[in-house]
Formats: structure tokens, C-alpha cells, sequence
């Protein structure tokens, strides 16, 4: 039987197309020569999974996703269709993972077996979970730090404003200064002739203060000098002989105040400062006696008589003193 060219070219094609299919599906990972098992798991929210993306054991590659449902009698939830290795024991319990794959944003299923359950029949359904991508965790921390850049952003305007407002003050204060230094030119040349006297009167001072420096040079060196005679008085034996002196002038006081001596007996006899007291008063009567009645006791004779009269005896005095005048020889004796 003679197979014309047309049926030889259909056949080429339908094999071509064959092994382009199979082709595609063994380098998404499907394997022809092995037997596989199928597992399902339900998602609220599969963040970009799709059909062919794998399914890893610890890295390791054992499956891959079969097809996506959509559930919309139980609010749209996504039923994932999952292609196992057949020599792979799954148990029940076992946890499908959604998870990123890599910085390229892919997402891949993570299997955590239980261990020690039983093994989950061919069709079964797996525990969902999902795993913090990168992409949720740069959105965690980026919130804040966005809400604090907004919040700085507002602040910023707010300094922004008022250092408009600052700019302004500003403005009108150099405007002031300007016109400060105006006036103070205007002073400063109105005043030169004033300033430069006053300048030269501070030079006079200056000169005569180093005048006065100088003349004060001597009478410094002058006290230094006194101040060193000072320090080589012997001061120590002054004030030695000033408490010897001090201590003999106090034995002196305690020996009148126990009656020692002169002194001390007539400060502490009663009777001898009576005594004293009575000759005192009776002297002051003589002398007052003797000077209003001196012919009682003086006598003055040019003859050398006497007087025969008795003479009155003063009232209170205890001594009698009379002197006589002798008179002169009588020549015709």
C-alpha cells in the first residue's frame, strides 16, 4: 500500500505537535515515565499562584500546581489542584504553605508533613496556610516609615511657613540695621572732631599713667623693704618679755589680794586703814588750826619775853609746837 505525500505530511505534523506538547509540559516539570498522586488544598487568596508553579519538600521540588478553581459557592475561594511525586507519603494534617519564590515575586507551595498521622488517601485535601512573603514583610515595615514621612512632611511645611514668616522679620531687621549704620555714619562724621580729641585726651592718660607707674616703682620697692624689717623685728622676744612682765604684774595683785606686803596689809587690815583715816583727819584739823591761829603756836619777841597770859588750848588738837625768836644780845651787858 502506497501512503501518499499528503498523509505523510499530516502524520509529520501531528507527531511534531506531539512532541512540542509533550516537550512544554516535561520542562514544566511534568514526568511521563512515573506515576503521580493528586492532593487539594483551598485558599482564600492565592497572591499570583498559577497553574505549573512548584510544589518543594525542603528545597526540594516534588510537585507542581495542576489547575485553579474558583469555588463561588463558598465566597470565591480558590481550590488548588496539586500533583505530587507518587513515592511521596502525605499524612494527614499535612500543611500547604503559600509562599514566595525568590526576588522575582513567583510563588511557590511549601509542604509540611506531619509526622506519625496517617497517610491522606489520593485526592485528599491539605491544610492551608500562608507564609509572610517578602513583598507583605517590605509592606509592614514600609507603612510606618511612610506615616513618619508624611507626619515629617507636614512638619516641614509647617518650619517652611514660618521661616517665610521668619524672612520677613528678617527683611524689615537688616532694613533697621541698614538704617542704623546710616545714622551711626552720620554721627561718627557730624562727631569726628570731638572722637579725635577724646582720642587724644586717652593718650595723655596713658602717658601719665606710665608716669604714675614709674614713680610708684620706688615707693613699692620701699614697702617691700619696710615689709621685710618687719618680718626681722624679733618679735617673739618682745612678746616674751610682754608676758614675763604680764605674769610678775600678776603675782603683784595676788600677793596684795592674800596680804602680803605693804600694800596687801593696808588692803586687807581694817583696823590700819582706820587708823590711817584718824591721823588724816586729825593732821587736816592741825594745818586748818595752824593757819587760822598761828600765834598759838609761834611766838615772835624782839626783847625775848614771853608772853605770861596762859595760852588757850585749842579744843581738838593733840601737839603743841611753839617756837621762839631769841632776841639780841644787849650791848651794855
Amino acid at each position: 500500500m502506497k501512503i501518499s505525500q499528503e498523509v505523510k505530511v499530516g502524520l509529520l505534523a501531528v507527531i511534531s505537535l506531539m512532541m512540542l506538547y509533550f516537550g512544554f509540559e516535561f520542562l514544566k516539570g511534568s514526568d511521563f515515565f512515573s506515576s503521580t498522586r493528586k492532593y487539594q488544598v483551598v485558599y482564600d487568596n492565592i497572591d499570583g499562584l498559577t497553574a505549573s508553579n512548584p510544589v518543594r519538600i525542603n528545597g526540594l521540588s516534588v510537585g507542581q500546581v495542576k489547575g485553579i478553581e474558583i469555588l463561588q459557592d463558598q465566597g470565591n475561594k480558590l481550590l488548588v489542584t496539586l500533583e505530587l511525586r507518587n513515592d511521596l507519603l502525605i499524612t494527614q494534617g499535612t500543611k500547604a504553605v503559600l509562599a514566595d519564590d525568590g526576588l522575582l515575586g513567583g510563588k511557590t507551595i511549601l509542604l509540611t508533613i506531619n509526622p506519625g498521622a496517617p497517610a491522606l488517601e489520593d485526592g485528599g485535601k491539605l491544610v492551608a496556610a500562608k507564609e509572610s512573603g517578602l513583598s507583605a514583610l517590605i509592606r509592614e515595615k514600609t507603612l510606618p516609615v511612610l506615616n513618619n514621612v508624611d507626619s515629617l512632611t507636614f512638619q516641614l511645611n509647617r518650619i517652611v511657613a514660618q521661616f517665610d514668616q521668619t524672612g520677613v522679620v528678617l527683611n524689615q531687621t537688616l532694613k533697621s540695621a541698614n538704617a542704623a549704620v546710616g545714622a551711626l555714619g552720620t554721627t561718627v562724621a557730624e562727631n569726628r572732631a570731638g572722637l579725635q580729641a577724646t582720642l587724644a585726651n586717652v593718650n595723655k592718660l596713658s602717658a601719665s599713667l606710665i608716669e604714675t607707674e614709674k614713680q610708684l616703682k620706688p615707693i613699692l620697692a620701699k614697702a617691700d623693704t619696710f615689709a621685710d624689717s618687719l618680718q626681722g623685728l624679733q618679735l617673739k622676744q618682745t612678746l616674751g618679755s610682754v608676758n614675763k612682765t604680764v605674769d610678775n604684774l600678776q603675782r603683784l595683785l595676788a600677793d596684795i589680794n592674800q596680804g602680803r606686803g605693804s600694800l596687801g596689809k593696808l588692803a586687807s587690815d581694817g583696823a590700819l586703814y582706820s587708823n590711817v583715816n584718824k591721823t588724816t583727819a586729825s593732821l587736816e584739823k592741825l594745818l586748818t588750826d595752824l593757819r587760822e591761829n598761828p600765834k598759838r603756836y609761834v611766838h615772835f619777841s624782839l626783847f625775848g619775853r614771853k608772853d605770861k597770859g596762859k595760852p588757850d588750848q585749842p579744843a581738838s588738837t593733840t601737839v603743841t609746837t611753839s617756837i621762839a625768836v631769841p632776841a639780841p644780845a644787849d650791848s651794855t651787858r
